[in-house]
């Protein structure tokens, strides 16, 4: 319910992101163009259908793998331009019709089109916006990345709260526009200046967009940190659900104040442990729960510390519970994650949570998430993703001393907060690339698809100062799938221009392949991630998480991947 409601306030606050300000004039502009009381109404909810519909017809359908956005943003940028040289020349249609000798019949109907010009026009600047308007918001790729897979119904609900949230906006910006331009004196006259300024502005906004000099500005704005509307946003979405289950009486008994544990739900399998239940632990121990899973770099981050817990409180009553809810599909085979377990040094117990049943039960929708449980089962502690160590740490001892007392027991433990020593230093305040997926289920963004053969499709190279920031391009033959993307000719290759002090990609494939990484056109010479050879080559083979670049300071770059036949690439994520 917590998401339904912070979708809808999204899409409020959707209307001033800097990437739709450019556009509010469209809007404003539009709607004031006549005195019709409900043009601002049709024209809000046209976007807010085309939002939905344009969404799950992505979502739904591989036969729109090879419209990548920027095709969507050159239709946009047209039909704005066209209504902008509209108002500029106003009387250019009528010009046009006398010199090309449209017979009077034709003229007639064109006529009596162009009375309905009004209505279809505001509709067809409704849902032109749509696709652009889809892309501005945390929440809006919340609900594609994980409401939308685990439940179509529920991820529907979502979306359509969240353009109703934006459209509502839209219809009141909508209608001040229009009471304020009734106000200017000859403002409704085609041949006005209002009208011709407003010519000029669609014009402009419509070459920003086709050429994506709007993505430019937004990125620029952005990085001042000026209008930066999706802080509020993520605020929101990464906030620890604590006020959920907490009322606001004190003096409310433990067991009234907080929520009993969820039992585990249909598990897939057991890492590290024979098969058991939640209930076996309560009223004996204190219960870590953690949600992860072993291909999410936010999750490996936390890794040292769960493991530092588990050496460190094992003995003094702590039970350390791993619930591994796979992020790909690769992650659903036990022996993946047993071989992971290794890796990372795992020794708690891990339960296969595969068909997301236990992640469910809980409302969970992030990676990585810690609920701490209490000896008597109650849910006391929740955060979600990476930091507040120490505050978790604490809440530990805290729940330790308090089932010694319960316990009559004096197992004693160190008090001492220390962070481990193979801890990650991360940047949590700094602005960087956003995770990229290249399956259809989360990136409709596949750049530049020029033809589609079966199931294979043909990426042309983009210019060099076409390359927009923070935009997944693809070169060669590929084949896309929901998941993922898998490389098919010997010329394919991955372009990101990013910006980020890490670089992480997830990808794999079933024989040992070499690929070559170029960083602005050169092969690396230092900055190597521990995934990467001297000679800037990555051997993949497994499907995991690859360590591609690692520095110390934030900078912006043109990332190139040359690889071969058969590399399946997942997504990127960046630190």
């Amino acid at each position: 319910m917590t998401l339904l409601f912070i979708s809808f306030l999204a899409g409020v606050l959707t209307v001033l992101a800097p990437c739709t300000l450019p556009l509010l004039p469209i809007i404003v502009g539009r709607s004031a163009g006549s005195h019709n009381k409900y043009r601002p109404l049709i024209i809000a909810g046209s976007l807010a259908v085309a939002i939905v519909v344009f969404t799950l017809l992505l979502k739904a359908s591989t036969a729109f793998i090879d419209i990548p956005q920027s095709t969507w943003a050159f239709v946009s940028g047209t039909i704005i331009i066209l209504f902008g040289l509209m108002y500029l020349f106003p009387t250019g249609w009528e010009k046009l019709s006398v010199k090309l000798k449209f017979n009077s019949g034709s003229s007639k109907l064109l006529q009596k089109s162009s009375q309905k010009e009004g209505l279809l026009g505001d509709i067809l600047v409704g849902l032109s916006l749509g696709p652009v308007f889809s892309s501005c918001s945390p929440t809006y790729f919340l609900i594609l990345a994980t409401v939308l897979p685990q439940s179509y119904a529920t991820g529907v609900v979502y979306l359509i709260a969240y353009a109703l949230g934006l459209s509502l906006m839209l219809l009141l910006i909508g209608y001040i526009g229009q009471k304020l331009v009734q106000k200017l004196k000859g403002a409704a006259d085609p041949k006005s200046w209002f009208k011709r300024g407003l010519g000029i502005l669609f014009i402009l906004v419509g070459l920003g967009i086709m050429t994506g000099v709007d993505k430019k500005i937004e990125a620029y704005v952005l990085d001042t940190g000026f209008l930066d509307i999706t802080k509020i946003e993520q605020r929101l979405l990464t906030e620890p659900m604590e006020q959920e289950m907490q009322e606001e009486d004190s003096d409310m008994k433990k067991t009234e104040k907080y929520p009993q544990y969820k039992e585990i739900v249909n598990p897939s399998g057991f890492v590290n442990s024979e098969p058991f239940e939640l209930a076996d632990l309560v009223g004996e121990k204190v219960i870590l729960l953690d949600i992860m899973t072993y291909s999410c770099i936010n999750c490996q981050r936390t890794f040292p510390y769960v493991n530092a817990w588990h050496d460190k409180y094992k003995d003094a009553g702590l039970a350390v519970v791993g619930i591994h809810t796979p992020e790909f599909a690769f992650e659903k085979k036990i022996e993946n994650v047993e071989d992971a377990a290794e890796r990372f040094g795992l020794k708690f117990p891990l339960v296969l949570d595969n068909d997301y049943s236990t992640w469910s039960a809980y409302g969970n929708r992030y990676w990585p998430r810690k609920y701490l449980i209490d000896i008597n089962g109650n849910i006391v502690y929740d955060h979600i993703g990476e930091g507040a160590y120490e505050e978790t740490e604490a809440k530990i001892q805290e729940l330790l001393e308090e089932r010694n007392e319960v316990l009559g027991q004096t197992q004693a433990f160190s008090t001492a907060i220390e962070r481990p020593d193979d801890a990650e230093d991360v940047d949590f305040g700094s602005r960087r690339s956003p995770e990229t997926y290249f399956g259809l289920l989360r990136n409709q963004n596949l750049g530049l698809a020029v033809s589609q053969d079966e199931d294979i499709v043909t990426f042309e190279r983009p210019a060099e100062n076409a390359i927009l920031p923070n935009q997944l391009y693809l070169v060669g033959e590929w084949r896309v799938t929901g998941e993922y993307a898998e490389a098919v000719s010997d010329d394919a290759a991955i372009l990101y221009n990013y910006k980020a002090k890490k670089v992480f990609l997830v990808m794999g494939s079933d024989d040992d392949t070499i690929h070559t990484l170029l960083r602005d056109g050169q092969p690396l010479t230092e900055d190597f991630g521990i995934h990467m050879n001297p000679a800037s080559t990555v051997n993949v083979q497994k499907n995991m998480l690859h360590r591609l670049i690692e520095q110390d300071k934030i900078e912006s770059h043109l990332l190139e991947l040359l690889v071969e036949p058969g590399l399946r690439a997942f997504a990127f994520t960046f630190g």
